[in-house]
């Protein structure tokens, strides 16, 4: 009987790997897309248990949007789609008036492609972002000082 259920379990990661795969290779060639239209403003929220968003924004020369798409989902069944209401808007002109017809997840990820946005336009690096485990080994170090 145990033998069946670590059977299941491969074929479960087996098929999730592949259908990751697949997500992957999708946003990839979207993203290529996306790149050949002009710069690419990326923006992304995840979420441990709950859906994870990137946001894209294509922006020509003036930083003007040319289109905007996002991901959004806790499955690999997630696909870019349009996100409206940002096509002909200045990038570094979006306030919260533009943010509020979002969800909180969106808000979010659009608020990260901004900030990321603002320090590569200014010549730095974007730091790479803590993961879950650097985030709680960090906490555990601050709470034993």
């Amino acid at each position: 009987m145990i033998i069946y259920f670590i059977i299941a379990l491969g074929i479960a990661w087996l098929l999730q790997s592949v259908l990751g795969f697949w997500q992957i290779r999708h946003f990839n060639q979207k993203f290529a897309e996306y790149r050949r239209l002009g710069r690419v403003a990326v923006g992304r929220r995840t979420g441990l248990f709950r859906a994870g968003t990137v946001v894209l924004f294509v922006i020509d020369k003036r930083n003007k949007i040319i289109q905007a798409s996002k991901m959004q989902g806790v499955t690999v069944f997630s696909r870019i789609r349009p996100l409206k209401g940002f096509e002909g808007k200045f990038l570094p002109k979006i306030g919260q008036a533009d943010l509020a017809p979002h969800d909180r997840l969106t808000r979010l990820a659009i608020q990260d492609a901004l900030k990321t946005f603002s320090i590569v336009t200014k010549g730095g690096d974007v730091p790479p972002k803590k993961s879950l485990l650097q985030r709680l080994l960090t906490t555990k170090r601050r709470g034993e000082i």
